[in-house]
């Protein structure tokens, strides 16, 4: 298979090609806060691992590729065919959009023993309007860019065969699962092999409704699959710091239901804990949204304590969904699909990292592995105020560190 060091130049495919939820989420700002300035920001989670000054040069280069891209007719009409929760407004505003590179800073901060390695900051500038759309591509981008000029130990030897074998044990396994891979994959081509990979096994096995589909809408188009999306961290983020935070939570329920009624009803629990969340998601909201998404914290205590909150609020849980989508390989997805039958929920599983980015070096004899990148781009303050998420798990906290701690005093939130 291709080497990484020679792979042709990177090219921007379509505007489709990110998660599904940048569209959900840029129609709801377009709706709500069309005049909203926010700066995004970059996490490089791993501390340890440095990025070449060349592969920055070269990230900061593929950038201005997006310039050119925009959404087309066929694509639209595919949207209208199959999204239909898009507004023919929002579908007008989309196909006159174009990517602003002059949007993104990217800093080479180079390490005190080699210059020509570090770290890189990176900020997104603008109307949340526009800007919301960066943070997958972005992602993507940054990563390709890494693989190809900073870690090149890699081929694409059996990545296509690899997702088949994974898919096939998760379907052995009923477990109903989506391929999330988009952000952290380690290329588009891989992406494009994982998914062809899936749908062979899909297509061989007597269970072809466990693989449910992909949140990548460029590959759900190119390929005949279901699209998924969900709210946002960043949603609850930016409507807290605008507002009042101990409100927050059920404002961005609400004015997402009042938008997408229940065609959109997965809400993510843990943007200030799911602790925080579970106080304001009260019998109304809990009718009204179909499944919760898990996606910090221990997975194993998630659908008991969903459980406890259902059945406090009277209501039958089998009738609600569990989606978990926080590090998943098929040892996790097997153990909480067997936790969530015992206790009556029904659940599926958005994978990712493992799906798109699961390599091992070519000198190991593809025995060691080549690790992927622990990245993320989050909200970082919006009109001028900082935003903070709170997770479940320490490690995915994101914001200022006094706001952050402010806001668990204000909550008094019990997660370290």
């Amino acid at each position: 298979m291709t080497s990484a060091s020679v792979q042709s130049e990177f090219k921007v495919v379509s505007i489709l090609d990110t998660d599904l939820y940048k569209f959900t989420m840029q129609q709801a700002i377009f709706e709500c806060y069309p005049t909203t300035q926010v700066v995004y920001r970059f996490t490089h989670r791993d501390k340890h691992r440095q990025f070449s000054r060349a592969c920055i040069q070269k990230f900061r280069e593929a950038l201005n590729g997006f310039a050119d891209v925009q959404l087309t007719q066929d694509e639209r009409a595919w949207l209208q065919d199959k999204c239909k929760f898009f507004k023919p407004a929002y579908l007008d505003y989309l196909q006159s959009y174009r990517f602003k590179p002059e949007q993104i800073s990217a800093t080479f901060l180079p390490s005190s023993d080699d210059p020509d390695m570090g770290n890189v900051k990176i900020e997104v500038n603008g109307p949340w309007l526009e800007t919301v759309l960066w943070e997958v591509p972005l992602m993507a981008c940054l990563c390709e860019m890494y693989f190809r000029y900073a870690e090149q130990d890699w081929d694409y030897t059996g990545q296509e065969e690899q997702a088949t074998h994974k898919a096939t044990s998760l379907l052995d396994a009923r477990c109903t699962f989506s391929e999330f891979g988009t952000r952290r994959r380690r290329s588009f081509v891989t992406q494009d092999l994982v998914v062809r990979g899936l749908i062979k096994a899909r297509d061989a096995h007597e269970w072809k409704q466990g693989f449910f589909g992909t949140s990548n809408v460029y590959f759900a188009m190119r390929y005949n699959l279901n699209v998924i999306g969900t709210i946002a961290h960043e949603w609850f983020m930016g409507i807290a710091a605008l507002g009042d935070y101990k409100d927050a939570a059920g404002t961005a329920l609400d004015l997402w239901s009042n938008l997408y009624g229940d065609t959109l009803s997965v809400t993510l629990t843990d943007t200030f804990s799911t602790e925080v969340f579970y106080r304001e998601f009260d019998h109304r909201r809990a009718s009204q949204w179909k499944a919760l998404r898990q996606d910090s914290g221990d997975p194993k205590v998630f659908a008991p304590r969903a459980k406890r909150m259902y059945e406090e609020l009277g209501m039958d849980h089998t009738q609600k969904a569990i989606i978990f989508s926080d590090g998943l390989d098929f040892k996790k997805a097997k153990e909480l699909n067997e936790q969530c039958q015992l206790l009556g929920f029904k659940c599926s599983f958005g994978i990712g990292t493992w799906l798109t980015n699961d390599f091992k070096t070519k000198s190991s004899g593809y025995e060691e592995r080549s690790k992927a990148l622990n990245i993320v781009i989050k909200l970082g303050s919006i009109d001028g105020k900082e935003c903070v998420k709170i997770s479940d798990e320490l490690t995915k906290n994101t914001g200022v560190p006094e706001v952050v701690a402010k806001v668990k005093e204000m909550f008094q939130i019990s997660v370290s």
